[in-house]
């Protein structure tokens, strides 16, 4: 199990005109995963991608594809989003009520499986799934939009980790992450953090190095 730190841009943050360029960009500036946000307009208050766009993603993406679904119900595009490329498939453990089941369909479908939690959703609420989840997403804003202020979730993060003991199980951050609240999710136990505008903010397709720099900021705060 790799626990060292990983950067997962989200590419909600990047110019919707330029999807191929930015991926090839935030790639090539050090990142390790990226991150695509999947919204729904239902689960969440606002429409992002779908299946084939995250088809037409892959073949940019050289690192992992992690895809983290904000949809309701999940289970109907599970296949759909293996077939699109998806290396990491994250559902919501408020998204229905059979998440074991989803769960073991990600895997059954050749992806590792993701298991998100909105800030008011304790860690209890995953203690029965940490033998079928791959990674568990903490939400450090209620999920819908990009830009959100960071929601204290240290304790949580706390509590999954003594939870997952030695499984391996990656803890994701998704929601303000930026050089002042890196390292506090950091040192609660979390190894992947997703940033959007903390790493696009400035930079462009002409001027990656940008990217770089802002995603350098993060790697030195922690």
């Amino acid at each position: 199990m790799d626990r060292s730190i990983k950067i997962a841009p989200s590419i909600l943050s990047a110019d919707f005109a330029n999807f191929g360029a930015e991926i090839r960009a935030i790639e090539d500036q050090g990142a390790d995963w990226v991150h695509v946000d999947v919204m729904d307009g239902h689960f969440v208050p606002n429409l992002t991608f779908g299946p084939m766009a995250v088809k037409a993603f892959r073949p940019h993406v050289k690192t992992v594809m992690d895809v983290h679904l904000m949809i309701a119900p999940v289970d109907p595009y599970i296949d759909a989003y293996a077939e699109a490329g998806a290396d990491v498939l994250t559902a919501h453990v408020e998204a229905g009520p059979h998440i074991h089941r989803t769960l073991q369909a990600i895997r059954a479908a050749g992806m590792k499986a993701g298991v998100a939690l909105n800030p008011g959703t304790p860690a209890e609420a995953v203690a029965h799934l940490l033998d079928l989840t791959d990674l568990i997403c903490v939400m450090t804003v209620n999920p819908g939009f990009g830009g959100q202020k960071f929601l204290d979730m240290t304790a949580k993060i706390r509590t999954l980790r003594q939870m997952i003991g030695d499984r391996p199980v990656h803890i994701e951050i998704d929601g303000g992450v930026d050089p002042t609240t890196a390292p506090l999710v950091v040192e609660a136990g979390a190894d992947v953090l997703v940033a959007g505008s903390a790493v696009f903010r400035g930079g462009s397709v002409d001027q990656p190095e940008i990217y770089g720099q802002n995603m350098a900021a993060i790697r030195a705060a922690i």
